[in-house]
């Protein structure tokens, strides 16, 4: 029996389960969805039952007959893959409606009826925002967090300078933080020690589009689809341009966009926000991108082990990619949206900071870099905030030092050890 890697995000999806009739656990394909309710649910109510709609006789029962499934299968129920007969939500809403109204006039209230996963995020939310508003809690799974990894409690990543003191942190050196970075953070890779990366991988990609992707888009050419992947992985921490993506993967600007949208909402892809506040007049509007995860976007930029990703040009983008997907989970695994939170900043003069968060009215300026001792000139760009009316923290550079160190009296080197 495989060993389960206990997930941060579990402490709100039980919050969840006591006020929403219904739970949304959505994600990319093997980041732990099913697994997570499994473990959880099962071992809280006893009496749960499962199916999958990956079962083609489930699945054509759910199409044809959603009245008979759901009696097939009485709630308490988890759904796997619901996305494959999104027409269930509206029996659903019957049935959750009716026990409301039972509940309400008996003064009691229960658990959730319907727990649901779904790797679609964008089918799942279109569905439920029609069929359930109010009656349903979303949670958004990513992969593994660095944190879950080596069985550490998830906290809020927010760079106070005093608070990060307080904390110990277990030093790792360059090697070891790059082992990380390209296995990557699918549990499957943690749980199976017998698993090669480069097998997983190649089976993740073809499992990707033959499930998803065909299901969502008519994809003449799978060359050319599996082009645009290697694209935009090769293209991490870089500002969204859709012309040279289009141009590398030999397909048309407005095809590119549709099947960025179907990256973005199956999880693959992340797009961090420019950040402006409406007071800012010379910033880019374009969103830098991130694949959220560094070991399947070294797959597929062909690099075959660890040693020769650290050393190659692609070190630096994959480290800030690294960085930056480790604090959106910080903030996923807290029950909080990441993108009301975190930013970049560029303008048109060039001027860029990696991340900004914005937190409690507060606004917090990071460098990534990889190297072990950043000098002054890696937070030069911090001058640009001073001019705006905003509560401007303290700045960090994240990056390999051995110790929290001050650059000067306003800016700190950090290790990446804190995120």
């Amino acid at each position: 029996m495989k060993k389960y890697i206990s997930r941060n995000i579990e402490k709100n999806l039980l919050k969840l389960s006591k006020g929403f009739p219904v739970i949304l656990v959505t994600g990319a394909r093997q980041v732990g969805k099913s697994t997570l309710l499994n473990e959880i649910l099962i071992k809280q109510l006893k009496n749960i039952n499962y199916v999958t709609l990956d079962n083609f006789a489930a699945r054509s029962l759910a199409l044809e007959d959603p009245e008979l499934f759901l009696e097939t299968y009485p709630a308490p129920l988890i759904i796997d893959e619901f996305q494959y007969a999104p027409n269930l939500l509206s029996y659903i809403k019957i049935i959750v409606d009716k026990k409301r109204l039972e509940e309400f006039n008996n003064n009691v209230n229960s658990n959730s009826l319907y727990f649901l996963t779904g790797s679609q995020l964008f089918l799942s939310m279109k569905e439920v925002s029609d069929s359930l508003a109010g009656r349903i809690g979303i949670i958004n799974l990513y992969g593994l967090s660095s944190r879950e990894i080596m069985g550490k409690k998830e906290k809020l990543f927010i760079p106070n300078i005093n608070n990060l003191k307080k904390e110990k942190i277990e030093k790792q050196t360059i090697n070891n933080i790059f082992e990380r970075i390209f296995k990557g953070s699918y549990p499957e890779l943690y749980v199976n020690a017998n698993m090669p990366i480069k097998t997983y991988y190649e089976s993740y990609v073809k499992t990707y589009i033959e499930r998803d992707i065909r299901d969502l888009i008519k994809i003449k050419d799978e060359v050319k689809f599996v082009k645009f992947l290697i694209s935009l992985a090769a293209r991490t921490a870089q500002e969204l341009n859709l012309s040279e993506i289009a141009r590398d993967a030999e397909i048309s600007v407005p095809t590119s966009d549709e099947w960025l949208s179907i990256l973005v909402n199956t999880g693959i892809v992340y797009l961090l926000e420019p950040f402006s506040k409406n007071v800012i007049k010379r910033v880019v509007k374009r969103p830098k991108i991130y694949f959220m995860d560094t070991g399947l976007a070294s797959y597929l930029t062909r690099y075959e082990t660890a040693e020769i990703l650290e050393a190659s040009s692609y070190s630096g983008a994959i480290f800030e990619t690294y960085v930056i997907t480790e604090i959106i989970k910080s903030f996923n695994n807290n029950g909080l949206n990441p993108k009301e939170y975190l930013y970049y900043y560029r303008d048109n003069l060039d001027n860029e900071i990696d991340l900004i968060i914005d937190y409690q009215d507060k606004i917090y300026p990071m460098e990534i870099k990889k190297n072990k001792n950043p000098n002054k000139n890696s937070i030069k760009n911090f001058e640009v905030l001073k001019n705006i009316n905003l509560n401007v923290e303290k700045g960090i550079v994240l990056c390999m030092s051995n110790e929290i160190f001050p650059l000067d009296k306003d800016n700190y080197l950090v290790p990446i050890e804190y995120i």
